[in-house]
């Protein structure tokens, strides 16, 4: 009875249990990351290949990652997360990168993250919770710019590829030592306690908050799947 009236009272407020509103800080989060898909287009000689995102099976963008927050010690960067499923593009879930050694841009005060997830194995493990990148799951520098295809082959063997982007240049960075996993307080937020990170990306189980919307139009416009690319979705 007590569920019965929950449901009954959301009904006649509009809202369902999967499309309550975000926080402030989650909304943030999400305009950030379509503003650093947005800056791909404009600077296609300087940032990451077309073919490696047509290739890519999810995509995780963490924006405006403060170089600080990795020198004081719990510090971590947020961020969201897509995959490609038969339907499109999935709702985004949220993501969270534990501090660890990274190789951050010379100058850098700020940088944007962005890891491509590229085979089944290496979001298996990003799912069972959390994965320590390099040990867990292998991880390299990406390869950056249209001439880049040849000196991608020796990463092709990764299971994500990482990027930095400061003053809006794209470069591959090392990530190892982080720990990749889910913002679960976030993920609760937006899709309520019962929906897994799985049912989020890989079988659509919930509608994407209405926060999402410019995030998942950047991914559709920058992330638009291939004929010749041979990657199928899940």
């Amino acid at each position: 009875m007590k569920f019965m009236c929950i449901f009954a009272l959301l009904a006649l407020v509009g809202v369902s249990p999967a499309e309550a509103a975000i926080s402030t800080s989650e909304a943030g989060r999400l305009r950030e990351a379509a503003m650093v898909l947005e800056s791909l287009r404009a600077t296609p000689d300087k940032s990451i290949p077309a073919d490696l995102w047509s290739r890519a099976q999810c995509a995780a963008i963490i924006p405006s990652l403060k170089k600080a927050a990795f020198i004081v010690g719990g510090e971590y960067g947020k961020g969201v997360m897509t995959c490609k499923t038969a339907e499109g593009w999935s709702a985004p879930a949220f993501v969270q990168l534990q501090k660890g050694t990274f190789g951050f841009q010379l100058g850098a005060e700020e940088v944007d993250l962005v890891l491509l997830i590229m085979n089944r194995s290496g979001l298996d493990k990003l799912l069972r919770d959390k994965v320590a990148l390099g040990a867990g799951a292998s991880i390299a520098a990406g390869p950056v710019g249209r001439t880049a295809q040849a000196s991608t082959d020796l990463r092709m063997t990764a299971e994500i590829l990482s990027y930095s982007r400061s003053h809006g240049v794209f470069a591959g960075v090392d990530l190892s030592g982080g720990v990749l996993g889910p913002d679960g307080d976030s993920n609760v937020d937006a899709y309520g306690p019962s929906v897994t990170p799985q049912q989020i990306l890989l079988e659509r189980r919930v509608k994407a908050p209405v926060e999402a919307e410019s995030f998942l139009a950047a991914v559709n416009n920058e992330f638009r799947p291939t004929a010749t690319t041979g990657v199928k979705p899940y």
